[in-house]
């Protein structure tokens, strides 16, 4: 029996993780949940699955889960609840946190020697060679986005030294073909309306920018050791090709499949396994067509600022990953229009000196400073259009 521990359980990833260890109680067995402050659906989960110890990082929501699970249940709280329960010995610690949040969490998981299945790519945008260097045996991190799950999987056809291109495929969004005039006057719900995943309010907004292929990117480059001259984003609205490889001989290994993150997340709970269960099928039977077009990266710059970021390295990413997430909120909040998103980013990156080999206390600091200053220009962008 795999033990697993799901750090952002009440999110779309974690949701999804508690169903597919659903379909199979004889191989998982749920032993630790962890949320940022649901804790109405964090103790209906507890209850069910017969979770003995949960984490919340609001008190409030902390002490009302107490309240609703009583006194057998133990209720970690505070900022460090996850990271304190994602230390805890366990089989696989999946961490579905969104945002930056998630990288103390998975360094403890992978200093405690848990296998960590990652859905939060920030860990890695913030952590870079802190993750990298806290994993201590082949296997210890597993991808869970669809797209490194699908080229870890692709990666299996053929040795490193025969890698020629990794090739991340991108929806496009729900803004895909519209010009950059077309989108200065954009509204959240537009921003919210994607095509075909179903995602959190953040992830989406990431999608419709494409700042999560941007982030997809570094993150691929330090997954898999692939120079970013090596690695392409390509356009791909049926989002049935989550990536592929390209190999010397001019072969390119694709992985195929329906849009449904439940395949991802079974297979890095098994990892390097795959679980007799597919709850989605592609039906070849019917006719179907696959378009791929380029990247228009003057309309959406986040990947190019991403890769510019990662290319510098050291900070530069998370003060990337930092400035991004200051400028999703305000949109969100209506108070950033969705052009000034990368317009943030792109500021914030020209100010940020950077550090090349930065510890944990550094990563912070500069995530900290990162926000700081993208919220004073979101301020003060405000104030200038208004006066």
């Amino acid at each position: 029996m795999t033990t697993v521990t799901v750090l952002g359980s009440t999110g779309s990833v974690g949701r999804q993780t508690l169903a597919v260890t659903a379909e199979h109680p004889d191989r998982f067995t749920v032993t630790g949940l962890a949320a940022g402050s649901n804790a109405e659906l964090l103790s209906t989960q507890a209850r069910q699955l017969g979770v003995r110890r949960v984490a919340l990082a609001d008190r409030d929501a902390a002490r009302r889960a107490r309240e609703l699970l009583g006194p057998g249940v133990d209720v970690l709280d505070g900022p460090d609840a996850a990271t304190e329960l994602a230390r805890e010995a366990t089989d696989v610690v999946l961490n579905g946190m969104v945002g930056s949040r998630g990288l103390q969490p998975t360094l403890a998981a992978l200093a405690a020697g848990n296998r960590v299945a990652l859905a939060n790519k920030e860990s890695l945008i913030l952590g870079g060679r802190l993750v990298l260097d806290a994993v201590r045996r082949p296997g210890q991190l597993t991808p869970v986005d669809s797209e490194h799950s699908a080229l870890a999987q692709c990666l299996r056809a053929g040795a490193e030294r025969e890698v020629a291109r990794l090739v991340i495929t991108a929806s496009g969004g729900p803004f895909r073909g519209r010009s950059r005039e077309e989108l200065r006057h954009v509204t959240v719900t537009d921003a919210l309306a994607h095509p075909t995943w179903n995602m959190g309010a953040v992830i989406t907004i990431n999608s419709a920018t494409l700042a999560n292929k941007g982030l997809e990117v570094v993150e691929a480059q330090l997954l898999f050791g692939i120079g970013y001259d090596r690695i392409t984003v390509v356009v791909h609205p049926e989002s049935v090709v989550h990536g592929m490889v390209e190999f010397c001989d001019g072969a390119t290994v694709a992985k195929l499949s329906p849009p449904d993150m439940r395949l991802p997340i079974q297979l890095a709970l098994a990892w390097p396994e795959r679980l007799d269960f597919a709850p989605v099928h592609l039906d070849w039977t019917q006719a179907r067509s696959l378009q791929f077009e380029p990247l228009d990266a003057e309309t959406f710059p986040m990947v190019s600022l991403a890769v510019a970021a990662g290319r510098r390295g050291g900070s530069h990413p998370g003060a990337y990953n930092a400035a991004n997430e200051e400028a999703v909120a305000a949109f969100l909040a209506g108070r950033l229009g969705f052009l000034g998103i990368p317009a943030t980013v792109e500021a914030v990156l020209a100010e940020h000196d950077g550090t090349d080999a930065p510890d944990l206390a550094t990563v912070l600091e500069t995530e900290a400073w990162a926000r700081a200053r993208a919220a004073e220009l979101i301020r003060d962008a405000r104030t200038t259009a208004c006066s």
